[in-house]
């Protein structure tokens, strides 16, 4: 019997607390703080995350019913609180979870450079950016304006394909437009950014371009090219035609006075004709096609973390306290993905939470968590004992 650590323990562990320290003081994060110190609030937060726990009384009574092990788990403070865990989220600053989250983020990439895409294969860097709106109560959270009558806050994320890793997040209140965000990106030379129609601003694009960086999006309907050469195409494949273009808009050929790529392509599944606009002129025409097609998982990503971590409601009506609990939600998705590869854990990351979920309190070692124990079951009758019948 393994009479080690806990698994919640075992999983914290996988964090490099020295990073967090350094973010803890960076922002002056247990500045006068007696017992309850970040690191007791991150691993709260943390613990709330995969338990899918409801309220801070919630968290509380969790705690406290297991209080014999919570300096085994990594607490250091005698009792957990809401008050203390309240007035924590609403004061220290979110900036500490979200510079932790970059390091986890950037730790988690370098596992998963191996990773090829299906169909992408000699692609190194390929980015997939979209948003996604979080509803929220105008009268409890009135910073966050949207409507007239509704709150709402959008995470703006660029999912790295290579593991479905976010390598930038923004969160903005709902008002912000999504082609804005490009604004905050540092674009990487060689990389592509795949994005939806609501990204096309080509004066941005152009940005992009600038940079040595490449884009595959969807054209506008009312977009107004000329064309300069039609390349061949194997309709059989679906393609329609692979064009090089130039933009005759007044305003749009300002912004982006170079040639583009238009390519056409008709989708046998769902049968609708689609338009993609890029910059790269070397890909194959159905490599393009494809890497719009990955522009999925970025809406898989969003649709994960919705359904299976704490992030639709919130602990703490404050800015900070909404912040705080949205990156300590990603540091939980990215350590499940490190100690997924770590560990080369085949279950997927939903199976791993939902048994992490179950015996955070148990001592068994994190790697015989996801073993069939069928296969591994000793033989029955102990060596030493007499046999009767022989």
């Amino acid at each position: 019997m393994y009479a080690g650590q806990y698994v919640f323990a075992q999983l914290m562990d996988h964090l490099p607390w020295h990073v967090f320290r350094r973010c803890v003081a960076r922002y002056g994060g247990d500045r006068k703080v007696k017992s309850f110190s970040c690191l007791d609030q991150f691993r709260c937060l943390a613990f709330a995350q995969l338990t899918w726990r409801e309220s801070l009384r919630d968290i509380e009574a969790c705690l406290r019913a297991q209080s014999a092990k919570l300096y085994h788990l990594g607490f250091r403070c005698e009792q957990i609180s809401r008050n203390t865990m309240a007035n924590a989220n609403a004061e220290r600053d979110w900036r500490i979870y979200a510079d932790f989250a970059q390091h986890l983020i950037r730790m988690a990439r370098e596992l998963y450079t191996d990773q090829v895409l299906p169909g992408l294969e000699g692609l190194d860097t390929v980015y997939a950016l979209d948003s996604s709106t979080i509803d929220l109560c105008l009268s409890v959270f009135p910073w966050a304006p949207f409507r007239s009558a509704k709150g709402a806050i959008k995470l703006h994320t660029l999912l790295d394909l290579r593991g479905s890793i976010p390598s930038f997040i923004f969160i903005s209140d709902g008002k912000m437009h999504d082609v804005n965000i490009l604004d905050h990106l540092v674009p990487e030379a060689g990389a592509f950014y795949v994005m939806d129609r609501g990204y096309v601003d080509y004066g941005r694009l152009a940005s992009l371009d600038g940079a040595g960086s490449f884009f595959v999006t969807r054209a506008k309907s009312n977009m107004k090219v000329r064309r300069r050469y039609s390349h061949p195409v194997d309709r059989t494949t679906g393609l329609i035609c692979d064009q090089t273009v130039v933009l005759t808009g007044f305003y749009a050929r300002q912004d982006f006075p170079r040639p583009l790529r238009r390519v056409r392509f008709n989708d046998p599944e769902t049968g609708k004709s689609l338009v993609f606009l890029t910059n790269n002129f070397a890909l194959p025409a159905l490599t393009i096609a494809c890497l719009y097609k990955y522009r999925w998982q970025v809406e898989l990503f969003f649709k994960w973390i919705k359904q299976h971590l704490r992030i639709k409601a919130f602990f703490g009506t404050s800015e900070n306290a909404v912040k705080a609990q949205i990156w300590s939600a990603i540091c939980v998705y990215v350590l499940v993905a490190i100690v997924k590869k770590r560990l080369g854990i085949k279950a997927s990351l939903y199976e791993m939470l939902q048994i992490f979920s179950l015996m955070l309190f148990e001592k068994s070692q994190l790697l015989q968590l996801f073993t069939n124990p069928s296969l591994q079951m000793a033989p029955s009758g102990a060596h030493n004992q007499l046999n009767l019948f022989d």
